[in-house]
């Protein structure tokens, strides 16, 4: 399989290029990160199109700030007040899903796939369709949807470069033109704020314990991801349709400090890393400005400070949502699409307060095992898997 961050060498543009973008979800951590990016160096970019799910507020903040073509919010609710917000500004409005999805197809050259979870996977798909960059920062396309994800892009040329920065690690110091010199990638894990947790303890965990990462600012699914690990299975699921490993090559290392954000190992015994502060806007600066890198306001990395770079392995049983995630990988199929949607179902349940911490890798597991299996060849297929396995996990997530 080609790499897709390189599947198309059309993408490489002059320097001279303004580069045109559009950013899906930019109200969120990642969007927000980007169009901070994107105000530091105006003269590298347009704007085509920003999108939200309702946070009207920000959106029309971002939009008189960046300009954009459009404003796009996916609550039809939520129209009337951007529409307010942004009169006399000369922005064009719309809102629905519809209008998400016309927003992906507008021609950018480039486009930051943001919007979390599920809803995420056919804006994206669109984008791929039109032959665009990508740069992808939702786990659930490639988990979801990870075959049919590829096929598309080496059927229409596109390009995808990974924004998470454990993906943007590898990808930066793959060798993609000798991959077979590869023995193994290995993801590093931060460990999530409950790394030295027993199970006796985690049991009793809140969700404003379980948000407090130590290292990143995310947003709460992201963040609860990272307390039960199930954000590392996510990633081992999304590295074996990145880059052209087999699953046994793929790692997971925790790495407490968040410095070394990811590794490849050689079969000559090198190990190349690529390391800095935990800040995404390092990846995503990285995605933005492919091939190429732009500057950043990203505090700089001082080894001479750090007083210890540590590495343990993971403990699957406290945190049995890697071995879940290694498992659906295995199976194929839509095992994967299952293992996402019974995770997002159940990390709702957690942060409404109708299931315990630990219930939301048991749900995903009982959801695994009571949905029907079988192979993904369609969009279509992908969201039927989804669905089903969202009511099952619903079932158990309501009792």
């Amino acid at each position: 399989m080609n790499a897709p961050g390189i599947h198309s060498q059309a993408a490489i543009v002059p320097n001279t290029h303004v580069r045109s973008i559009s950013i899906l979800g930019s109200t969120g951590s990642v969007g927000a990160n980007t169009v901070d990016l994107v105000v530091r160096s105006p003269e590298r970019f347009t704007v085509e199109a920003l999108t939200a799910n309702r946070n009207v507020q920000l959106l029309a903040e971002q939009a008189l700030i960046l300009n954009p073509k459009i404003a796009v919010v996916a609550d039809p609710a939520c129209y009337a007040a951007l529409k307010e917000a942004l009169w006399g500004s000369g922005i064009d409005v719309a809102a629905g899903p519809e209008a998400i999805l016309e927003a992906a197809m507008r021609p950018s050259d480039w486009l930051m796939a943001s919007i979390v979870g599920t809803a995420g996977l056919e804006p994206t798909l669109k984008a791929i369709e039109r032959g665009a960059i990508i740069g992808l920062a939702n786990k659930e396309c490639l988990v979801s949807a990870g075959a049919v994800l590829i096929d598309t892009i080496k059927h229409h040329g596109a390009t995808l470069i990974p924004v998470d920065s454990e993906h943007s690690a590898i990808f930066q110091v793959f060798d993609f033109d000798d991959p077979g010199k590869v023995s193994r990638i290995i993801l590093t894990a931060s460990g999530g704020p409950f790394r030295k947790k027993s199970l006796d303890e985690m049991s009793t965990m809140m969700p404003t314990q379980a948000l407090a990462h130590p290292n990143w600012d995310m947003g709460a699914k992201i963040s609860i991801d990272s307390a039960t690990m199930m954000n590392k299975g996510l990633e081992l699921i999304e590295a074996f349709y990145l880059f052209p490993v087999q699953e046994e090559q793929i790692e997971i290392i925790v790495h407490p400090q968040s410095v070394v954000h990811s590794m490849v190992d050689y079969v000559d015994g090198s190990v190349l890393a690529q390391m800095g502060t935990p800040d995404m806007r390092t990846p995503i600066a990285y995605a933005l400005s492919w091939p190429r890198r732009m500057e950043t306001p990203a505090p700089r990395l001082h080894l001479e400070k750090i007083s210890d770079l540590t590495f343990e392995p993971p403990d699957e049983n406290r945190f049995p949502a890697l071995r879940l995630a290694r498992q659906a990988l295995k199976k194929g199929g839509n095992a994967p699409t299952i293992l996402n949607a019974a995770n997002e179902i159940a990390v709702e349940g957690f942060l409404a307060g109708r299931i315990g911490f630990l219930e939301i890798a048991a749900i995903v597991e009982k959801t695994l095992e009571s949905a029907p299996h079988f192979e993904l060849g369609t969009l279509g297929d992908v969201l039927a898997a989804d669905g089903e396995a969202r009511e099952i996990a619903k079932s158990y997530t309501c009792k």
